[in-house]
């Protein structure tokens, strides 16, 4: 094997190694595209950024070169703007002489390529008689004398600029038209792989591509329902290939195609494609297999040396072979034509079996093959005109194919392992596909019909037991193995038992007596009844205290039984001296009405004599011997039961709890319904005017 069969036998290796060789080709991406203004705006954007961006403040007193200068310089940046955005403009767009001949005959069709060129010619004009103004007026401001002077020079100056804009405001309008429409062009790269689809209005071309790419074009059963281009994308043999839908295509003079079938017919003038032309054998588009032969035979110069394929598709419908003799006569025609497209220049004939090819895009019967067939025969074309140039001798230099030579003569054919025959043959057998419920379901009349049943996967000792009536299962066993068919009866026997019980009973609460218990039993029990009274007891003391009793409110003493004299009584009999409980009430009594409260005598003492004594002096008050403020409890001494280990510990806690108080009370004045001024002194009414050369603006 040489290294130029080789090269013929794989031309996807050819194909990938001359894309690797290949300079990147431009990509059109018309989305770009800055937005054009239109004239109005576009002379308020100039003018706001040229006060923004240039100095304001001038004075009379300023020298007069620093008069003129300052002019100057919106003049000249005024100028420089508009040509940055006139320039913008100009160059963003394409020139329909220096693109591809694809898009500008494209363009051509969509929008007139004399208007194209007249209102970009209009925009450069414009620029430069902008230019021109600004060189004049900064002339004469170089001999202005005063200020009112220069500034007149800069408002005409920035008027006529003005007037200049608004002139073309027209052209800008119509190139703003067409940047939103080439916005909505499909990025098509003329150079690369390419399937190009065309036919007749409302043959499947739509639902050809949307079966094969991810494209989503619009199917309706009308014609024209594609107005413009659709591009996809599809893979085949590793390669990326890009698939063009083009509008409908009718068989009438060329000058009397309208734009959207020009659309198709520039596509097919201009790109290297693989050309599938669709034909509706089952002439529900409305067009006869006649007229659309006739449509064949008046654009079939635009298929040479092009791979074209010829496809009969709506196959469900109506199949080749039960068309009538005349028109399958004319599907011959259209092959023999087809038949004489070259692969490439000086090419042979293609074969027969890739010319005619029948699908339905319905059923997707056949798709595929289409598909595979067109890129195919676009990717042996490619590799053919790229093997006969003069750059595959670089590439044959690149590699070499070495072919082994034999030893002997003896035959060697290959052996494989019995094991490894084994091993392979379990593997087909497990790869069978398992037939899931959905298959079952489609099998036994659909959804409806057949009802999937949930216990055939029941693992189970006997498979018979899957489909009993009750087929509860728990670890692997049946619950229904394990009910008692007799347990109604018996739980009647139960009951009725049970109520015999009862009737004889009688309703006398069960007492535990000593009749039948040992002495060791006898005396336990004994202790625990003693114990349980002393609880009882206990219980009770504790609910009679005072601290536990509720005070009697007023309403419920009208009779005025509760009484000091009455608690007297009570606890004089009882042998305990009531004067210091009774006084204790009345001092509780009078601080409750608001009267101040004397300092009553030491309760430390035991003398029961002892009685309240006003001391009116201040020093007789702080000598005398009742509890004074001074032996009150400090803040900071522990108390038995709250939890701290020292004093200093608790003023630490107290510390720290007040820190953290003061912001809880602070945010808690300031509520929706407070009156609070949160700022006490607003700077905006209380500082000074601003001096000069204080504000910083820019």
């Amino acid at each position: 094997m040489n290294d130029m069969s080789f090269t013929r036998q794989n031309p996807c290796y050819i194909s990938r190694l001359f894309c690797r060789k290949s300079i990147k080709m431009v990509q059109y991406n018309f989305k770009k595209i800055t937005v054009v203004p239109n004239g109005k705006d576009f002379v308020d954007i100039i003018l706001s950024r040229t006060q923004r961006q240039t100095p304001t403040v001038v004075h009379k007193g300023y020298a007069i070169s620093r008069l003129r200068q300052f002019y100057m310089r919106k003049v000249k940046y005024t100028q420089q703007n508009f040509h940055d955005k006139l320039s913008t403009i100009v160059d963003e767009f394409p020139r329909l002489d220096d693109i591809h001949p694809f898009y500008g005959d494209l363009l051509h069709v969509l929008y007139n390529k004399d208007h194209y060129k007249l209102a970009l010619g209009q925009i450069n004009t414009a620029r430069n008689l902008i230019g021109k103004i600004a060189k004049d007026y900064v002339k004469l401001l170089k001999y202005g004398d005063s200020l009112y002077r220069c500034k007149s020079l800069k408002v005409a100056a920035l008027g006529r600029m003005c007037t200049v804009m608004k002139r073309i405001g027209p052209s800008l309008a119509y190139l703003e038209q067409i940047r939103q429409h080439m916005a909505r062009l499909p990025s098509i790269d003329p150079n690369t792989r390419t399937v190009l689809i065309c036919g007749y209005p409302n043959v499947g071309k739509s639902s050809f591509i949307n079966k094969i790419t991810r494209a989503d074009v619009d199917v309706q059963p009308y014609a024209f329902t594609t107005k413009s281009l659709f591009v996809g994308h599809t893979d085949y043999k590793y390669l990326r290939y890009q698939v063009i839908d083009t509008p409908g295509i009718l068989d009438r003079p060329f000058e009397d195609r309208n734009i959207i079938e020009m659309c198709s017919i520039t596509a097919l003038a201009h790109l290297r494609a693989a050309v599938l032309f669709f034909l509706d054998v089952s002439g529900s588009c409305g067009y006869s297999i006649a007229q659309q032969a006739a449509l064949f035979h008046s654009i079939k110069s635009l298929f040479m040396n092009k791979p074209l394929t010829i496809v009969c598709n709506k196959t469900d419908l109506q199949p080749l072979e039960g068309i009538s003799e005349e028109d399958m006569k004319l599907v011959m025609e259209m092959k023999s034509e087809a038949m004489k497209t070259l692969v490439a220049q000086g090419g042979e004939a293609t074969n027969d079996a890739d010319v005619l090819l029948t699908m339905s895009t319905l059923t997707e019967e056949g798709v595929i093959a289409v598909k595979n067939a067109a890129c195919e025969r676009l990717l042996n074309q490619r590799v053919e005109m790229k093997m006969k140039s003069k750059k595959i001798n670089d590439c044959l230099n690149r590699f070499h194919v070495a072919m082994p030579k034999p030893r002997d003569q003896k035959e060697r054919p290959p052996c494989i392992p019995q094991a490894v025959v084994e091993a392979k043959a379990k593997d087909a057998a497990e790869k069978e596909k398992r037939k899931t419920e959905k298959d079952l379901e489609d099998e036994n009349g659909g959804a409806g019909v057949y009802s999937a049943s949930l216990k055939k996967n029941y693992i189970l000792a006997n498979d018979e037991w899957k489909e009993d009536v009750l087929p509860e299962i728990l670890d692997g066993h049946n619950v229904y193995d394990f009910i008692d068919p007799d347990i109604l009866q018996r739980l009647e026997e139960l009951e009725q038992e049970e109520g015999i019980r009862q009737a004889e009973g009688g309703d006398e609460d069960f007492e535990m007596d000593g009749e039948e218990l040992t002495p060791e039993e006898k005396e336990a029990l004994a202790v625990i009844r003693k114990k349980k009274s002393l609880l009882i007891q206990e219980h009770r003391i504790k609910k009679s205290t005072a601290e536990s009793r509720p005070t009697v409110p007023r309403k419920f003493d009208k009779d005025r039984k509760f009484t000091t004299e009455r608690m007297g009584r009570q606890l004089s009999a009882m042998g305990v001296d009531p004067s210091k409980a009774i006084n204790h009430l009345r001092e509780r009594s009078l601080s409750r009405r608001g009267r101040k409260r004397e300092r009553s005598t030491d309760r430390g003492h035991d003398d029961g004599d002892a009685m309240d004594v006003d001391q009116p002096n201040k020093k007789l008050r702080l000598r005398s011997t009742s509890r004074s403020r001074s032996r009150s409890r400090p803040p900071n001494e522990v108390v038995p039961g709250e939890g701290y280990k020292d004093s200093v510990q608790k003023s630490k806690a107290l510390k720290l709890f007040k820190k953290s108080a003061q912001k809880r009370n602070k945010d808690a004045r300031r509520g929706e319904a407070d009156r609070v001024i949160p700022t006490l002194k607003p700077k905006h009414l209380f500082s000074g005017k601003r001096s000069i050369g204080k504000t910083q603006r820019r």
